[in-house]
């Protein structure tokens, strides 16, 4: 249910709608949306550094993926 928010998708959906969907308040949502975004940097981050010698080299992947996945959009 969170997904849209995750990837970008969100558009026009409402995080109030999507809470009341869930059978929880709007702030709940929203701090769940943050979390859900933080763990998610912190996967792909900690991923990136298995792949590279330097801590330097992951924001550069980093900006790399980002770069990659704008453009495929």
């Amino acid at each position: 249910m969170l997904k849209p928010w995750l990837n970008g998708d969100a558009g026009a959906l409402s995080q109030r709608d999507a809470a009341a969907e869930l059978g929880v308040s709007e702030n709940v949502l929203r701090v769940a949306i943050h979390r859900l975004r933080k763990r998610f940097r912190e996967a792909v981050r900690d991923e990136i550094a298995q792949t590279v010698e330097t801590a330097e080299e992951i924001s550069a992947e980093l900006n790399y993926l980002i770069e990659v996945l704008h453009a495929g959009s």
